[in-house]
């Protein structure tokens, strides 16, 4: 992973979160707050305004910074949430390196973990860790069985959007959607829908 993939991901994030705003906006009114598109254009044009400052850093560094400006940027739960995520994906790879998909794999599956242990949430409680979950592990999973960027990718990919598809079937343990209880079913997540065009957006730049 080079800090120049980071800037190339933050770009094609912000244009995949701008350009689903009807999508995102209308699931968060059906059971959230009303508020994620809004945090997530913030937080995603907040980190590509950053790319001048970002471009002289390492990744674990560039990682870092970006963690830092979205604790202080983001409103709602996920701020905290994103933060911890590229925080701990940040200490994983100054401290094991970023030189294979393995590597790679294993500094994600940390900011997922840290998502867990922040959020006090696990898979099955329609948030977006029913997206992020299973594409760490089978993150894990193919890099250590060696396949290569583009299989992994693409694998991702379908896992991100199988993920996300599963929330609205699920009924809510987590956020103002947990008041809803049964309600919720029928519902995507917000936070899993955001994630998996995320995801989806980064892996087409492999």
């Amino acid at each position: 992973m080079k800090t120049d993939f980071i800037l190339d991901a933050a770009q094609a994030i912000q244009r995949t979160i701008l350009a689903n705003e009807h999508t995102l906006e209308s699931l968060d009114r059906e059971i959230g707050d009303g508020d994620h598109y809004i945090n997530m254009k913030r937080g995603a044009s907040t980190v590509v305004d950053m790319q001048t400052e970002l471009a002289t850093l390492s990744p674990e560094a560039a990682l870092h910074k970006i963690g830092l400006k979205l604790l202080s940027t983001i409103g709602g739960a996920s701020g905290p949430l994103l933060a911890s995520f590229f925080m701990s994906m940040s200490k994983s790879l100054k401290e094991h390196g970023y030189d294979s998909p393995t590597k790679i794999a294993a500094a994600f599956a940390a900011g997922v973990q840290a998502i867990i242990q922040r959020g006090r949430a696990n898979l099955g409680e329609k948030t977006m860790l029913d997206v992020l979950i299973p594409v760490a592990a089978q993150f894990e999973s193919l890099a250590a069985l060696g396949h290569d960027a583009k299989f992994i990718a693409n694998a991702l990919t379908k896992t991100a959007e199988a993920g996300m598809r599963s929330t609205k079937d699920l009924i809510a343990t987590k956020g103002r959607a947990a008041g809803l209880g049964e309600r919720a079913i029928g519902h995507i997540d917000p936070g899993a829908k955001s994630c998996q065009l995320m995801i989806e957006a980064v892996c087409q730049l492999v």
